[in-house]
Parts: C-alpha cells; sequence; structure tokens
C-alpha cells in the first residue's frame, strides 16, 4: 500500500446540505476541511428542502474549493485526483459536486475518483486514528443512513445489517419535531435529555427475527408519538426531557447491543463508529463502556469529521486511488447507491 510520492486529494462533497471541499494528504493528513453548512435556511421549513440545496451548492460550491486550497496552501497544479461523492444522497444536491469535480478533472487532465458518501463516513475514522487499519467493524448512523458494515480491507465491505424502515437521525429529527424542539433534531434531543430520566418511559427496542444485524426505528418513533397523543388526549402533562432520555436511551441499547453482537460473531477486537449520529454523547458513551467490557478497541472521529464534510471524502478516495479507481467523464450522480458498488 506504500506509496513514495505524497498523493494530495482534492475532495467535494454535497450530497445533502452541506456544499464542503478539503484537500488531504496520502489518506490521513487534513491540509484543509471547508464546510458550508446550509441548516439555518433550511430550519425556517422543518428539514432539507432539495431544491434549495441544489440552489445554493451551485452558488457556494467554487468558494468552498478555492478556500480548501487557499488554506492548504497548494494550487490546481499540485493536486493529483479528484475525489467526488457521487451517492447515494438527494440527486440535484449530487450533481453539483459530480459537476464540478469532472470539470476540474477534464481542465487540469487529473484522475476523477467517485466515491461512495458511506464509504466516506467510514473513512472519516482513519483521520484522527492513524493506527486504524482494516478489519474492523463500522456503524454508520445518520439522518439517512443506519448501517452495519464489516470493513474487510480498503474498499472492501460486507453489509452485516441495515435499517428497515426509518435512519436512526431522521427518528432523531421526527421524535424533535414531535415534541416541539426543532430541526436539526439530533444534536437537540442530546442535549435535552442530560435533563431527563432515561429510564422514565419504556420505549421498544426492535430486534428483528431471522436478520439479527438489521435496525427497525419506526416502532419506537411511533411509541413516542402515540405516547404524547395518549397525554395530551387524557390531560395529562409529560416531561419532554424524560421522553428525549428513554427515546435515546431506546436507540442506542439497539445500536450498541447489534454492533458489539456483530463484532463478537465475526471474530473481530475494533469497532468504529461514524455518520452524524455518531457524534451523539450518549451512544459514544455507551458504546465506549460496552467496549470497554468487552476487550474491544473503540474507534470514532471528532464530531467535525461525523457530519458531512469533504475530509473524509478525500481520505476515501486516498485508498480508491491506490487501488485504481478511476471514472470517466460519464460519471453521474447516483441518489441510491449501494455500498459496495462501482
Amino acid at each position: 500500500m506504500e506509496t513514495k510520492k505524497d498523493v494530495l486529494i482534492l475532495a467535494i462533497e454535497s450530497s445533502c446540505d452541506e456544499t464542503a471541499a478539503a484537500v488531504v494528504k496520502n489518506g490521513r493528513e487534513v491540509l484543509s476541511n471547508v464546510i458550508s453548512s446550509q441548516i439555518e435556511l433550511h430550519k425556517l421549513y422543518g428539514g432539507v428542502v432539495p431544491e434549495i440545496a441544489s440552489r445554493k451548492h451551485i452558488e457556494k460550491i467554487n468558494q468552498v474549493i478555492e478556500e480548501a486550497l487557499e488554506t492548504a496552501g497548494v494550487t490546481l497544479d499540485d493536486i493529483d485526483a479528484i475525489g467526488v461523492t457521487y451517492g447515494p444522497g438527494l440527486v440535484g444536491a449530487l450533481l453539483v459536486g459530480v459537476a464540478e469535480a469532472k470539470a476540474i478533472a477534464f481542465a487540469k487532465n487529473i484522475p476523477l475518483v467517485g466515491v461512495h458518501h458511506i464509504e466516506g463516513h467510514i473513512s472519516a475514522n482513519y483521520i484522527e486514528n492513524k493506527e486504524l487499519e482494516p478489519p474492523f467493524l463500522c456503524l454508520v448512523v445518520s439522518g439517512g443512513h443506519t448501517h452495519l458494515v464489516c470493513v474487510k480491507d480498503y474498499g472492501e465491505y460486507e453489509i452485516l445489517g441495515r435499517t428497515r424502515d426509518d435512519a436512526a437521525g431522521e427518528a432523531f429529527d421526527k421524535v424533535a419535531r414531535a415534541i416541539g424542539l426543532g430541526y436539526p433534531g439530533g444534536p437537540k434531543i442530546d442535549k435535552l435529555s442530560k435533563e431527563g430520566n432515561p429510564d422514565a418511559i419504556a420505549f421498544p427496542r426492535a430486534h428483528i427475527a431471522g436478520s439479527e444485524y438489521d435496525f427497525s426505528f419506526s416502532g419506537v418513533k411511533s411509541a413516542v408519538l402515540n405516547y404524547i397523543n395518549g397525554c395530551q388526549m387524557k390531560g395529562t402533562p409529560y416531561n419532554r426531557a424524560d421522553i428525549a432520555a428513554s427515546f435515546q436511551k431506546a436507540v442506542t441499547d439497539v445500536l450498541v447491543d447489534n454492533a458489539i453482537h456483530g463484532v463478537k460473531e465475526y471474530g473481530l477486537n475494533k469497532l468504529a463508529i461514524a455518520g452524524g449520529v455518531a457524534s451523539n454523547s450518549t451512544l459514544r458513551a455507551a458504546m465506549a463502556e460496552a467496549c470497554a467490557e468487552n476487550g474491544i478497541e473503540f474507534y470514532y472521529p471528532s464530531p467535525i469529521f461525523c457530519t458531512d464534510n469533504a475530509a473524509m471524502i478525500g481520505a476515501a478516495a486516498y485508498y480508491e486511488y491506490l487501488a485504481g479507481t478511476r471514472h470517466g467523464w460519464d460519471l453521474n450522480a447516483v441518489p441510491n447507491l449501494r455500498l459496495g458498488e462501482r
């Protein structure tokens, strides 16, 4: 895997509501990581509006790339390859990044490397954990995805389990809306739950028969909504902090159980978490405790590398680049791209 010359990747991420660019050296050293977030814009609507996201990406992408190059102290002439997220995600948003990456690769005659968004999240763990190498298990939890993945090698993945319905982050957003916290729900529930009792309300933990690593969060979300409706119909008050804490614990318990079970069954001793929900303090603490109890090494990225960013795409693109992955001018956005597809 060793290369004599340093490899500089310019990475672009635009799969949802962050316009991001980064320059990454040799897959693990981040020279710059610039993120233009649209959260304040989408807050008005209680969630991401795809059309608005796409327009904002077009507005911001050149500025973000210029800033990333400037911060890294390099020019496009120093870049060895362009890495870009081409799926999964919002199709209009993805297209902005893909078109930009193709234009730069064409103009500078440098390789174009399309990256799977979830592979990017997994690769975020390489940035701060220089010693982490496959094989390991990774739990990817975000607004759009909940995957339990066996990372067999760089670029080689086996999905053990995925959500059957709502992703964990999606459930957080819906519950946050139900108790009047607004968008984005994850951080707000995390904060409010610190004031509540996680054992106050017994919300269900779904385990799917015959699919021991799959997840389902629509049931716990519905249970929260039913609990609130029940209280309102009876005219009894309810404690929002208790609801937040009890819901969060129900989700966390399932995530931790499935992940620890997977690590043991696959004979591994390393577990990583990734994705926006991986910055949740309760999940981190519960996972760290479970790993310590079971003698498993636990890895996680800093919060800035958990939410969508381009540094993680640069890390993933580096290993794809070394493996010989190259994309042509026909590279297109694939909104429902599956992990492991080329």
